[in-house]
Order: C-alpha cells, then sequence, then structure tokens
C-alpha cells in the first residue's frame, strides 16, 4: 500500500498529515502504536481532560502530526500552553509549521528532565502521553514515569491506548489507575487511562 492509497478516516483532522504518519509507521510500527491518527472524538475527549489553570502548561509527550494537540487549540488551550515533545524530526517540523505559538521539543521523552526549558518548570499541569508504553519492557516504563515525575511532581499523566484493560503494571510501577473514558469511534477503539504517583508514608 502506498501513502498515496490512504483514505482518510471520517472523522479524522486534516492536520493529521495522512501520508507523514503512514511513512513514520512503516518506517517504525513500534514507535507509532498504531497506523492511523487518533481519531476526532478520541482527540476530544483527551482535550476535555487536559487541565491548564492559571499559568500552566500542558505537556504532550509523543504529538505525532498535532491531532490531539489541534483539538486541545479547538477547546480553549492557547496555544503558548502547550508543550510539544516529538522524537521524530520530519513530525516536529510538521508540528510547528501547522501549529504556530505551540512549543515544539524534538527530544527524547525518557529524558524529559534534560529537554523541558526552564521557564516551563513547576508550571506543567498536565502530561498527556501518546507513546505505546505498553509494548515497552517495565524497565522503560519506569524511566517514563520517573521523569514525569520529575517534571510534574505528584501530577501523574494521561495515557490513550487501545488496551482494553490497564496497559501498565502500574501497581509495579508505584501508580494509582483509573480509566477515564473509551470510544469505539476510534480505528482501533481506545481508552484514555489517568495514572498518578502513589502517596508514600
Amino acid at each position: 500500500m502506498s501513502s498515496s492509497s490512504l483514505q482518510r478516516p471520517e472523522n479524522a483532522h486534516p492536520i493529521a498529515n495522512l501520508p507523514l504518519f503512514f511513512r513514520r509507521w512503516m518506517a517504525d510500527p513500534l514507535q507509532m502504536g498504531s497506523i492511523v491518527p487518533s481519531s476526532r472524538t478520541l482527540s476530544s475527549r483527551i482535550a476535555n481532560l487536559a487541565v491548564a489553570d492559571g499559568d500552566g502548561v500542558v505537556l504532550e509527550i509523543g504529538a505525532g502530526t498535532g491531532v490531539i494537540s489541534r483539538a486541545m487549540l479547538d477547546a480553549g488551550i492557547a496555544p503558548e500552553r502547550l508543550v510539544l515533545v516529538e522524537i521524530v524530526p520530519d513530525m516536529a517540523d510538521h508540528l510547528r509549521e501547522s501549529l504556530p505559538g505551540t512549543t515544539v521539543l524534538c527530544a527524547d521523552a525518557f529524558a524529559l528532565p534534560q529537554h523541558l526549558p526552564e521557564r516551563f518548570v513547576g508550571r506543567v499541569s498536565s502530561v498527556i502521553c501518546g507513546i505505546p508504553l505498553v509494548l515497552l519492557p517495565i524497565e522503560r516504563q519506569r524511566l517514563f514515569v520517573e521523569g514525569v515525575e520529575r517534571v510534574a511532581p505528584g501530577l501523574g499523566f494521561l495515557l490513550y491506548t487501545y488496551c482494553i484493560t490497564s496497559p501498565l503494571p502500574y501497581r509495579k510501577l508505584g501508580l494509582s489507575a483509573k480509566r477515564e473514558t473509551w470510544t469505539p469511534r476510534n480505528f482501533p477503539p481506545a481508552s484514555v487511562w489517568r495514572y498518578r504517583p502513589l502517596q508514600r508514608g
């Protein structure tokens, strides 16, 4: 199948850039997780769970082609409140071009503390993860959890996934877990899970 033969899902946003998304999926399926971007329905539900109170910012990790980022803008979150992390240079360039005013970091999500600009330290009010963490060994999952905890202490993160049950062994990672929403209007059907660090002591 060539990228030109891909048809846009009925509820996909033009920002999805399906040819770019498909090329990256072909290059590294495990990094992308899905063959198509998230649907409008899933993106809207994630956007409704994001919070940018006061001078807070939303940190989106694994922003891809920006369909969820666009949904957050459509939901009223100002572009300067969005910090988008994407490791693939072509996708990071696409985000900068299509979502002006946002901060785009072409960086490794597993080294967040080293890459988050100083001006955002202490200001993260929501963390959204689009990385398919379920496919990674627990050591890598733990590294991700520890990185989020360092940039957003006590906050935890939202993770969207195509798993029916929790994609993370949350107890082993010292987390609590709650499925916030599920939608069959995505390909494949998707859930959004909220993970928070357990209180210790």
